[in-house]
């Protein structure tokens, strides 16, 4: 048996097909997001970062260095264990009371990442009630797909931000059994908007749990940064809010807001909660003043959402394919994962502007796309050199006809 075979025949697969992703070797500069330094063969070169999802540039903030700095050398590096076994730090409780006001629940529940946080609170939700039928939005992060599997429990899937499906798959269910229904409130590829109203009156008709991920919301909207259902006042018809402290809050990490039973029970009952070891006290405590600034802040949200704006309104002038967008996310359609890749090799080898190629299982096939995440400290000739760029890349590449097609 060639084992070795296996695995390369495997990869080489990938890289055939045009989506082998490589990562890029760069190091951000404090205090001058979103620059940062690349490292190659050949060197070092300075260049800016478009793609990254510290959307507010918290992870360079004065008041999340001078906390983690603080903490350092209050605490140590590490957290020591796992929250059950010595792990459990005071950052930890405070963050968690913190999150839970930031979204009008009872109580909160830090996990390492928001991947983990929804695979885990999903499946032992959804385990600990007999006979639940999960519905999930068609376009939900692998990380509520995995959930629902590991779960094993009935599921239906809906079409994206369809109602009128969503209603007809309810109302085909049996009335006395557990229903939840799984959705984001922001798609990160579309940067599109999940109609959370009409989700939460279709879940009060037919008894039904809703589970809301916010991870692409969470510090941008609302006033105080409790994500989209804040702006829209709907955190408390939503039974389990999800978020992240990996985005907009610039750090690293996941987190559940609910009921203290909800919380309570995924606390007792989630291996992935369970055994893994607790956030570090650094990295909570950097997490804890960014959550708290942006629930005073206004200010970071105003000029990110200014920023983006006018980067769709400069690709539209510009002929470029931006697709629609009512977010704060950007994606450029490509439409052909090598010529995508090809893209963003000349962008960064030549124009000193790092963005990622987005190809399948991210996005389907035949819709690769750049995706382009302005903060509130890209500048307005970061923007135009983008665009100037960007526009080069597009002739070079005939990348039109590929946009076209798809």
């Amino acid at each position: 048996m060639d084992y070795d075979r296996i695995f390369s025949d495997a990869i080489k697969s990938v890289k055939n097909e045009g989506r082998y992703r490589v990562f890029t070797d760069i190091e951000r500069q404090r205090g001058s997001f979103p620059n940062a330094t690349w490292y190659t063969e050949d060197g070092v070169k300075d260049i800016t970062v478009w793609c990254s999802n510290d959307y507010l540039g918290m992870g360079q903030h004065p008041k999340v260095i001078s906390a983690m700095e603080d903490a350092l050398r209050n605490t140590g590096a590490g957290a020591g264990g796992t929250r059950n076994i010595s792990g459990n730090n005071h950052y930890h409780v405070l963050l968690e009371q913190e999150l839970a006001d930031l979204h009008g629940k009872e109580a909160g529940l830090l996990f390492t990442s928001g991947y983990i946080s929804n695979e885990a609170t999903i499946s032992t939700m959804a385990k600990l009630m007999p006979g639940c039928v999960i519905f999930s939005d068609a376009l939900n992060h692998a990380s509520m797909i995995e959930g629902i599997r590991h779960s094993g429990c009935e599921k239906h899937i809906f079409r994206h931000n369809d109602v009128e499906h969503l209603e007809s798959l309810l109302k085909a269910c049996d009335p006395n059994v557990p229903k939840l229904i799984a959705f984001e409130s922001v798609y990160s590829m579309d940067g599109d908007f999940a109609p959370i109203r009409e989700f939460c009156d279709l879940a009060d008709k037919y008894n039904a749990l809703t589970y809301l991920d916010e991870v692409h919301a969470v510090g941008m909207y609302g006033l105080r940064g409790g994500g989209l259902a804040d702006r829209e006042n709907l955190m408390d018809r939503l039974t389990v809010i999800e978020g992240t402290l990996g985005k907009a809050f610039g750090l690293m990490g996941g987190y559940i807001t609910s009921t203290a039973d909800i919380v309570d029970a995924v606390r007792t009952f989630a291996s992935g909660f369970i055994f893994t070891t607790s956030l570090s006290p650094v990295v909570t405590a950097g997490a804890l003043a960014s959550v708290r600034h942006l629930k005073e802040s206004q200010i970071e949200r105003q000029i990110h959402q200014e920023r983006a704006a006018v980067l769709k309104e400069k690709m539209r002038a510009a002929d470029l394919p931006v697709m629609p967008s009512v977010s704060h996310i950007v994606p450029v359609l490509v439409g052909d994962p090598v010529i995508c890749k090809q893209a963003s090799d000349i962008l960064l080898d030549e124009f000193n502007i790092y963005v990622q190629p987005i190809n399948f299982p991210t996005v389907p096939r035949g819709l690769e796309r750049l995706r382009f995440t302005p903060s509130p400290l890209h500048t307005d000739e970061m923007v135009d050199h983008l665009i100037t760029s960007l526009s080069a890349v597009w002739a070079q590449l005939d990348v039109k006809k590929f946009a076209n097609a798809a």
